[in-house]
């Protein structure tokens, strides 16, 4: 039986496992469908403390995994098809029918930004197409970006890349917005933003290095269409917690964010970190920062069970 399992592969489990592991608690990492978390779907990372220069997020990421192998923590391949915590030891079992029995779990499966699910658009991930403004929008200075979206997130994704950006288009299906009239009017009211209504992304174009170099747009109403140079296209229609696995047996809000307490759970033994219970900070160094938390809170925990 193992003292901690660790779901998730990202900032926050690999941290955890970072200090779970010279705590002398032989952590077990089940890495998950995406390996290095969805910091890998990005380039360069240049607001990770330490690396002035920034760095390839998916080199950060396998430095974090080997730090965190270097204490003794093991990593297995695999997604996880089930878990119970109703009874101890809490079981995980894998998709491929392997199953682990652990004192304490933390949960670091993050969440997923929803894309427009063109097949256009998934190839470009981390080439010019990002579900993230504050990670990827000092990539784009001076050049033209679009957002695409129509509330609260999308009005502050574009506001924020106008800091960078030498015009922000904001692309919405409608003709106002759902966001709140403070944030639509500030948008309306930049001058660095134009808005285009009424329209949506039927293609992302990539003419040159594969990388986003345009977007084909269609007008619902008219039905006409039309090609809009960018330079990247970031996705503004909302976040999803990886959380599907955990109904029923953890406590979560109401768009399905785990809820935690210092990153306990309602379960004690259960711990979460990262974006899967944190809708709004959702950095590479938050969900670190959470990691560390879940792993003093484990250790602690077995620490006064004698374990």
């Amino acid at each position: 039986m193992e003292k901690v399992i660790i779901l998730g592969s990202g900032s926050a489990g690999l941290t955890a496992a970072i200090y779970s592991a010279r705590a002398d608690l032989n952590p077990l990492v089940i890495e998950g469908l995406q390996p290095g978390g969805q910091l890998t779907t990005t380039t360069d990372v240049e607001n990770y403390p330490g690396f002035p220069e920034g760095i390839d997020a998916t080199q950060l990421m396998e430095n974090m995994k080997a730090q965190a192998r270097r204490f003794g923590t093991r990593m297995v391949s695999g997604t996880v098809a089930r878990v119970d915590f109703r009874s101890r030891p809490f079981r995980v079992e894998l998709d491929d029918g392997e199953s682990h029995e652990a004192e304490t779990v933390i949960v670091a499966t993050g969440d997923s930004a929803r894309y427009l699910g063109l097949e256009s658009e998934q190839k470009l991930i981390g080439r010019g197409v990002s579900g993230c403004a504050t990670c990827d929008g000092a990539l784009y200075r001076k050049v033209p970006v679009a957002v695409v979206g129509g509330g609260d997130s999308a009005m502050e994704e574009a506001i924020f890349l106008t800091r960078f950006a030498s015009r922000v288009y904001l692309i919405h299906r409608r003709d106002q917005f759902r966001a709140s009239k403070i944030m639509a009017d500030r948008v309306l009211e930049n001058p660095k933003i134009e808005v285009i209504w009424n329209s949506v992304v039927t293609e992302v174009l990539d003419v040159q290095a594969n990388e986003v170099t345009g977007l084909r747009l269609k007008n619902v109403k008219s039905g006409e269409e039309r090609e809009l140079p960018v330079r990247a296209m970031f996705a503004a229609i909302g976040h999803q917690p990886n959380t599907e696995l955990f109904k029923g047996q953890l406590d979560m809000d109401e768009k399905g964010y785990l809820v935690t307490r210092n990153t306990r759970t309602n379960v004690e033994g259960v711990y979460a970190a990262g974006d899967v219970q944190d809708a709004a900070y959702r950095q590479a160094v938050t969900a670190a920062g959470s990691g560390c938390m879940a792993a003093l809170e484990a250790q602690r925990y077995l620490e006064a069970k004698g374990a």
